[in-house]
């Protein structure tokens, strides 16, 4: 069992994705905003976490996670048909949100949320692709870290809240004082 401390820890990084040995940048965080987590509660990759777990606040990284490591090899099968007759809004086809290279958040059969890319509308079916984004790259993670301690109780019990569905699970906090139920919250954050 696990009983290293959890800690708080924020990176800034740049992220590349290496496809067929092209490399391109895919995402950032700044010293400003940096990516911020609590090691051994898995809101991270494992691979990832592990690289960054024993550093220390000005330390500095370049490793790379196979795609195997991330998020998987890329699955022609994860590509469906699902009838429009899913997408309708008050009886009609939601045209304005369900175009091509959309990002669509979608619940499964067991509740589980996931999102999901346009690929195409057809005249019947919508064609989705369910793998991840980055399915198929190997990430290379080059940055610094910002801050590594151990994690507060309070941040603690945020981040458990924030696992259980409290706020959409979406780590940017809640709408100022915890509560979701505000006006235009929707659930999720308010930003």
């Amino acid at each position: 069992m696990n009983m290293e401390p959890n800690k708080y820890i924020t990176v800034a990084y740049k992220l590349y994705t290496i496809e067929d040995d092209e490399r391109e940048l895919t995402e950032e965080a700044t010293v400003e905003h940096p990516f911020q987590f609590i090691s051994g509660l898995g809101l991270t990759l494992e691979a990832f976490e592990e690289q960054l777990k024993d550093l220390n606040a000005g330390d500095t990284f370049d490793f790379t996670i196979t795609a195997s490591d991330a998020y998987g090899e890329y699955d022609e099968e994860h590509v469906i048909d699902l009838p429009k007759n899913i997408f309708l809004i008050d009886g009609k086809f939601d045209n304005e949100h369900i175009v091509e290279g959309a990002v669509i958040p979608l619940m499964t059969s067991d509740g589980q949320r996931v999102n999901g890319s346009v690929v195409e509308v057809k005249e019947d079916v919508v064609v989705m692709d369910m793998n991840h984004p980055l399915a198929g790259c190997d990430l290379n993670f080059v940055g610094k870290i910002v801050t590594s301690r151990p994690a507060t109780n309070e941040e603690l019990a945020e981040a458990a809240h924030m696992m259980s569905g409290g706020c959409g699970g979406c780590g940017g906090g809640c709408c100022g004082d915890g509560d979701c139920s505000e006006e235009g919250c929707g659930g999720g954050c308010c930003h």
